[in-house]
């Protein structure tokens, strides 16, 4: 489990940056009040952090603007753009012993580059630095609150409506630059029913079906988080908060805008929030596995293609 807490981690700080038309986005989540736990490593049951818990309010914000853009007969674009993104994280945690971080803003910026290289393949490349803070107070930002990213992806077309690729990502989360594998996962159904599955920022599993050109209601498995970093007792540590939340997601087309209302409602299914030392030792520690338990889930957001 400590794995995929870590995997969550790295994926949340990478800057998810696509060759499609400009859009806008904006979501506010709230993750309701469950128990605190801790799983010890081996095969012992999770024990409860005495009275221990929390909730959460996430708001986030992105948007992604080409700056050049030509589609090939294979309708696949050689594209450059940029793209910036933004959450901000209220932690409602009570009745903790130990300090924790009650609020967590990100902010990213970065380049993106898409192009194929062939009628079978692509690549996508991206750049990019951000900010990771327990604060939104700016004047306590130094350099250590700063993280780059990049990545390069390799995607093979197998089928017009499925995609697979892999590669490098690369970040500095711990100090230092870090490589990691990417991978690189599109699958779509499309009609009256559709199947969508992505691992590209995260993961997003769904499947649904479409009443109108206007209505269509899905049910979703998505993956996000968010993470901050700080010193703790003298030491640099990571604060890192994921998220995995299931429900039905509904999704209304505003008229001809290009403005879209989305939803879900449903449960947070593994909520891991906990610290970690800036360390490759530090971030796969057995002794680390702190989680708030299953409850309720809620999100609205919009969306704008212009």
């Amino acid at each position: 489990m400590k794995f995929i807490s870590f995997c969550l981690t790295t994926l949340a700080i990478l800057l998810y940056l696509e060759g499609n038309a400009q859009q806008v986005s904006f979501r506010t989540e709230y993750i309701g009040n469950s128990g605190y736990y801790y799983l010890p490593p081996g095969e012992k049951p999770r024990e409860k952090i005495g009275n221990s818990k929390g909730s959460a309010m996430v708001y986030q914000g992105a948007v992604n603007i080409p700056l050049s853009m030509k589609m090939n007969e294979k309708n696949r674009p050689t594209a450059w753009g940029i793209g910036l993104g933004g959450s901000y994280v209220s932690l409602k945690n009570r009745n903790f012993s130990d300090e924790m971080v009650s609020e967590i803003m990100n902010i990213q910026l970065g380049v993106y580059h898409l192009r194929p290289l062939n009628d079978r393949w692509s690549m996508r490349a991206s750049l990019g630095a951000g900010i990771f803070a327990p604060t939104t107070d700016f004047s306590k930002l130094t350099f250590k609150n700063v993280l780059g990213s990049g990545g390069l992806v390799f995607i093979r077309h197998l089928k017009p409506n499925l995609d697979i690729g892999g590669g490098v990502s690369i970040n500095s989360s711990l100090g230092y630059p870090m490589i990691f594998p990417a991978v690189y996962v599109k699958w779509k159904l499309h009609g009256k029913y559709d199947v969508n599955v992505e691992v590209i920022e995260g993961l997003e599993l769904s499947a649904g079906y479409d009443f109108n050109d206007r209505f269509k209601l899905s049910y979703a498995i998505e993956m996000n988080g968010q993470v901050a970093l700080l010193k703790k007792d003298g030491k640099d540590v990571i604060f890192s908060h994921q998220y995995i939340v299931t429900g039905f997601r509904p999704e209304l087309k505003l008229g001809k805008t290009g403005l879209t209302m989305t939803g879900m409602v449903g449960l947070n299914l593994y909520r891991p929030a906990a610290y970690s030392d800036r360390t490759l030792k530090g971030v796969f520690a057995s002794d680390n596995d702190y989680f708030f338990s299953v409850s309720p889930y809620a999100s609205i957001g919009l969306k704008m293609k212009l």
